[in-house]
Order: C-alpha cells, then sequence, then structure tokens
C-alpha cells in the first residue's frame, strides 16, 4: 500500500509544481507539463512489453527491482542540473510503474483466500487513491515553502522503505506457481471487453476531468477560491468512491465495474445538462469523482477473475489501455475546447462513458455461466 501511495504521488507529482520548475529549469509551462503526459504514455506504452519480458522473474525481485528505480528516480529528479535529467529520471520512474500494477495485485491478493480478494485489491486502490487526497497536494505547499527539489525527493525515501520491507518478508516463488497467477474463470470475451469499457471510460472521464476547472468558473460560475475547495471535494469523492466499492467487490465483481461506469455516466452527463446550476454542480461532480477511483480498480479485479492467460500480463494490458485512455481523454477535450466550450466537453466525455457502459451490459447478455463460489461469469478452467 506504501509504494503504491509512493508511485501514484510520483505520476501525479508536477501537477502543483509546474510553474517552480519551469522557472527553475528555464522552461516553458508546456514543456513542464511534458512531465506529467510523457510519464501517462510511458506507462501506456510499456506496460504490456515489460510484463511479457519479465514474466519468468520471481516477484519479490522483480518488486525489489521496480523500487530501487523508483528510488533512483527520485534522487535523480532532486539533483537534476536540467530539464532533459529531470524528464528522464521521470520516465524511469514510470518504466517502474508501468510494471508495478501489473506485478504487485497478483502477488497481494495471491497471500490471503480467494474469498478476501477483492478486498486486498481495494486496499491497493485506496492507497493509490490517497495520492491524489494528500500525495500530491502536500507536495504542493511543500513546494511552495522549500522549493521543488524537496518534494521531488522524499517519493525516494518512502520508496526505500517499501523497498527494504518486501525484500526481508516477501516469500520467493516462481511467478506461474504463485496462488493468483491465473484467473479462476478466464474469458477472451470478457478480458476483451473489460479493456475496451476501460478505454472509452477512462478517455471519457479525463476528457472532462482535464478541464474541470475551466468548467467551474466558466459553467458554473464559482470563484477561484471555491473551485479549488471543489477541487479537494473531488478528490475527497474519488476516495470515498473506492473504499465503499473495495467493500462490495468480493460479493459483486462484474457488477461494481457496470455500477461505477454508469455512476460516472450520470455525473458527466449531469454536469453538461445541470452544471450551469451551482447546487446541481457540486452534486453530480461529488457523483464523477465517486466513480473515477472505483472504475479503474474494478476493472484490475475483473481481471483477476476473467484473464485468459497469466494475470499479471491482463493487468499490465487493462493499466495500458487505461492510461491510453488518459491521454486521449486529455487531447480530445484540447480538441473539443475551443469549438464547443467546457460544456461541450463534457458532453463529449459522458457520451464515451455511456458508451462504456453499453460495452458491459452487451457483453453479459449471451454466454452466461455460474463459477465456483455462485459468482456470473465464464467456466471455471
Amino acid at each position: 500500500m506504501l509504494a503504491a501511495f509512493t508511485f501514484n504521488t510520483v505520476e501525479s507529482l508536477p501537477v502543483g509544481l509546474l510553474e517552480p520548475v519551469a522557472d527553475s529549469l528555464r522552461v516553458p509551462v508546456p514543456a513542464a507539463g511534458l512531465l506529467v503526459t510523457g510519464y501517462g504514455l510511458t506507462v501506456a506504452v510499456a506496460s504490456v512489453p515489460l510484463a511479457h519480458a519479465l514474466r519468468a522473474v520471481p516477484r519479490r525481485h522483480v518488486l525489489t527491482g521496480l523500487l530501487a528505480a523508483l528510488v533512483v528516480a527520485g534522487v535523480g529528479s532532486a539533483l537534476a542540473p536540467s530539464y532533459g535529467v529531470l524528464l528522464a529520471a521521470r520516465l524511469l520512474a514510470a518504466l517502474a510503474q508501468a510494471l508495478f500494477w501489473a506485478v504487485t495485485g497478483p502477488v497481494a491478493v495471491g497471500l490471503f483466500a480467494p474469498g478476501a480478494r477483492g478486498r486486498v485489491a481495494g486496499a491497493l486502490s485506496v492507497a493509490g487513491s490517497l495520492a491524489l487526497v494528500l500525495g500530491v497536494p502536500a507536495a504542493a505547499w511543500l513546494g511552495r515553502l522549500s522549493g521543488w527539489r524537496l518534494p521531488f525527493a522524499l517519493p525516494a525515501a518512502l520508496g526505500l522503505l517499501s523497498l527494504v520491507t518486501i525484500a526481508a518478508l516477501l516469500p520467493v516463488s516462481r511467478p506461474e506457481e504463485e496462488p493468483a497467477a491465473y484467473a479462476a474463470g478466464p474469458d477472451a470475451r470478457r478480458f476483451a471487453t473489460v479493456l475496451t469499457a476501460g478505454f472509452l471510460s477512462a478517455t471519457g472521464a479525463f476528457a472532462g476531468y482535464t478541464y474541470i476547472v475551466a468548467f467551474l468558473d466558466r459553467v458554473s460560475g464559482f470563484a477561484p477560491g471555491t473551485v479549488s475547495v471543489l477541487l479537494s471535494v473531488f478528490g475527497a469523492a474519488c476516495l470515498a468512491g473506492v473504499g465503499v466499492t473495495a467493500a462490495l467487490l468480493d460479493r459483486f465483481p462484474h457488477s461494481a465495474l457496470t455500477a461505477a461506469v454508469s455512476v460516472q455516466t450520470v455525473g458527466m452527463l449531469g454536469l453538461y445538462a445541470a452544471g450551469d446550476r451551482p447546487p446541481a454542480a457540486v452534486v453530480f461532480l461529488v457523483l464523477t469523482g465517486g466513480a473515477l477511483g472505483p472504475v479503474f480498480m474494478a476493472a484490475q479485479n475483473v481481471m483477476l477473475h476473467c484473464a485468459p492467460g497469466r494475470t499479471d500480463l491482463a493487468l499490465a494490458a487493462n493499466s495500458g489501455c487505461y492510461n491510453a485512455g488518459i491521454a486521449a481523454g486529455a487531447a480530445l477535450g484540447a480538441l473539443i475546447l475551443p469549438q464547443a466550450g467546457p460544456r461541450g466537453v463534457f458532453l463529449a466525455g459522458g457520451l464515451l462513458t455511456a458508451g462504456a457502459c453499453a460495452v458491459l451490459l452487451g457483453g453479459r447478455l449471451p454466454g452466461r455461466r455460474r463459477w465456483p463460489g455462485g459468482r456470473t461469469g465464464a467456466a471455471s478452467r
């Protein structure tokens, strides 16, 4: 959980520090923004190739190596004398994160009985979501007090603590022999359905979320100070949604994903339709935030149930698709914003999310079978 928190904090760390980084290294702010965009694209592209290349290496060795890379990247970022060195350090951390989520899921849930694995996956996602609620805001606050280098260095200390713990305590075993290395009910069709829905929902969500400040300002009419408070409310709603969904994953592994995507659809289309009325905007903003984290978490959990091959490869594919959706959503929003304004961005995002919901519902109609233990899905192995 500490490693999950650290990786997700590192991913979004520059968001609150773009201007100090740009001023210090004498680059334009958009170039500093590439520290975030390049990170996400690297995760999207590298997840599956890295998971495949290291599929035979014991997971303890892989995780300690990934955390060592995170430590090196943190130190390198803090000491970077130029923008190029900082970008290279960020890309090293991105390569580590590309494999981290693929490896961590099966390792963590494999330490527990099958009936508790959804809660374990949820605990990891809660830790990851805390990065947006606590990690990134704390880094921005610290950056204002001490400059941007200290916030970039602190994750190295957290990564080192995680590295030592995992190296000392995690059992060593062949990856294919771990308890959660393969799904209980492999289903290639369900796998493809979840990948498609995850990409569509991520594209829709981040088409809107990338420009949420412009929406709350220009459409809802909130003052700048109020917008800052509402962003904190959005993050708290995301964390609350993850916590509630985590408690339900073991009982409703498939329904949890469909429900989260449905709530995201209602939230985004509600913002489009009624976002010019401040009370309604707050309600639909909370719904959108409450669904954002659970969508990815629930999709990862479904992958542990339906992966047609190794679960780590399935989780890598899901992470890659989701990060590709994040990049596509930000690009789509940038194209729509000048033409249709923030409201049009949320309409497009809501329609894409509705498409994801339709994909999930359509994928459940034919060929339903019972899993062992009463859950629905593909036949077991």
